[in-house]
């Protein structure tokens, strides 16, 4: 009896007036203490009995399981009866229909020894109400989160297909929730790293502060990034106000691209977003320093891309667009990364690579081979003035050049001497070590074996030739790149196998 007792006093006693227990009830509902299994342990404390709340399947919501009659459920389920009271082997039982409106009803069930006057009567009625709305509530609940992953879905498809130029239907995609976002012809694409524990409210307050004009995808690669096509101008100064509120939130945006550079424009953007992690207000956008391509003839280096690319301008736009996307990004991340950016599977991702490698002629094993590809793809991404026939092919009287005539430019040759004269002059010959880590594709390893040194004393060199470069290295990408073209560029290193046969290889698309 004594623990009875206690049971009691923490629902109502029988003694306590409607007031009372009305106010305990009403205390259920408080924001931050709505749980429906504490409702009906509150309800079987103060009628002293026992409770079962289950749906019309007969699944346990909360509560304690009995058994009950499946005609009399069945009644209450379909509303032809609201409640019911009844007596089964001295116990008295009480059943309360609990309407919803999806998927099912169910039904709240009271089982005492001793009967139920008015006051539990009114108790278990009031519970009742009580319980539909909570049910209700975790119904709306659902309803939103499946809601907000279905848009959440939409957004990374607009994302994806906008990454394979595919912008026609990415603007009819968008146009049904977002009319007009994509009512342009450039963007630019900034990304957003924060901690992923609070990602879904950063992401938020990124749509608060592009005003809806925005496209906001939740980074399906790296769970701290968000991605922002920012179609409309004049929206930087919003997401640099928002990440000065935010400590340890950075920000690294591209300059303004075509929507069908969109997969450009997001390397520019994280490649900026390593520059902010140095930056005081932890924001950057992408520099557009000298690169070797803004040191070489035009007309010459469009002609070697033409002739580079060639083999692709037989394929049907579509395709075409689809392995070139997937091969720039390709270049840029790791297989991994590059299948979820584009919502498809690493043997997709490989299977494309490795079908651009056949019909290019190279091996994407090769460092030098990835960097010329990589420079043939972002001067096509620029190639406007050069128009292109109705069957995808370029115009013939452009005069095709040899990647070694294009880099043997006394520009490019001064850039390059800059350049890897900074490693130059370190006493750990940090200069050779990266040639021959260059050589050996990225491999510490192998380029061990060739210098007589550990592996780790390779990619410690490497490493230290980043701050001096002022580039990722060991990461891959744009900047190793570069460094790659310096190297063709000084003869340090031979010049890739490009549009010739290459039988009998199988070659790894990017860096695992």
């Amino acid at each position: 009896m004594d623990e009875v007792k206690g049971e009691v006093a923490d629902g109502a006693d029988r003694d306590d007036g409607p007031d009372t227990w009305a106010e305990q009830l009403l205390d259920q509902l408080r924001p931050g203490t709505r749980d429906l299994r504490r409702v009906v342990d509150w309800l079987a404390a103060a009628v002293r009995g026992t409770v079962c709340l289950r749906d019309d399947a007969g699944t346990l919501l909360a509560g304690s399981p009995m058994p009950l009659d499946d005609g009399l459920v069945a009644e209450l389920v379909a509303g032809r009866v609201s409640s019911a009271a009844l007596e089964d082997g001295g116990r008295h039982l009480r059943l309360v229909g609990v309407r919803q409106p999806h998927p099912s009803s169910s039904v709240l069930a009271v089982s005492r020894e001793a009967p139920f006057d008015r006051r539990t009567s009114d108790i278990v009625t009031h519970t009742a109400g009580v319980v539909e709305l909570l049910l209700r509530e975790r119904e709306m609940t659902t309803a939103r989160g499946r809601l907000e992953r279905a848009t959440a879905d939409l957004r990374l498809a607009i994302l994806q297909l906008l990454m394979v130029e595919d912008t026609v239907s990415a603007r009819r995609v968008a146009a049904g929730l977002w009319p007009g976002l994509l009512d342009t012809d450039s963007a630019c694409v900034y990304v957003v790293e924060g901690g992923p524990e609070g990602r879904d409210r950063l992401a938020e307050e990124c749509q608060d502060a592009t005003d809806g004009h925005a496209l906001v995808v939740r980074c399906p690669a790296r769970d701290q990034h968000l991605i922002v096509v920012v179609p409309a101008r004049a929206t930087e100064d919003a997401l640099r106000a928002l990440i000065g509120r935010r400590p340890h939130t950075y920000l690294g945006g591209s300059v303004r691209q075509s929507l069908a550079q969109t997969a450009t424009a997001y390397g520019q953007a994280i490649s900026a977003l390593a520059v902010a992690h140095f930056r005081p207000d932890r924001a950057a956008v992408y520099a557009v320093r000298t690169r070797p391509e803004r040191l070489i003839e035009p007309a010459a280096l469009h002609g070697w891309t033409g002739q580079v690319l060639r083999p692709l301008d037989s394929l049907p736009h579509h395709t075409r667009a689809e392995l070139l996307a997937t091969t720039r990004l390709g270049l840029e991340f790791t297989a991994v990364d590059t299948a979820k950016i584009l919502g498809v599977s690493r043997n997709t991702v490989r299977a494309r690579m490795e079908r651009v490698e056949r019909l290019l002629g190279t091996d994407f094993d090769d460092l030098t081979a990835r960097a010329a590809v990589h420079l043939a793809l972002n001067t096509e991404a620029g190639l406007t003035e050069i128009p292109r026939g109705p069957a995808g092919h370029r115009p013939a009287h452009v005069r095709p050049a040899r990647l070694a005539d294009l880099l043997a430019g006394p520009a490019v040759r001064t850039w390059a001497r800059e350049l890897l004269g900074r490693v130059s002059r370190d006493g750990r010959n940090l200069r050779g070590t990266l040639r021959a880590w260059i050589a050996a594709g990225g491999n510490a390893e192998r380029a061990a074996q060739g210098l007589g040194i550990h592996p780790q004393t390779v990619r410690e060199h490497v490493r230290a030739a980043e701050p001096v470069l002022e580039r990722q290295l060991l990461a891959g990408g744009s900047d190793l790149y570069e460094v790659v073209l310096a190297h063709l560029a000084l003869g340090d290193l031979s010049e890739p196998a490009l549009n010739r046969t290459n039988q009998g290889h199988s070659g790894r698309p990017v860096h695992e």
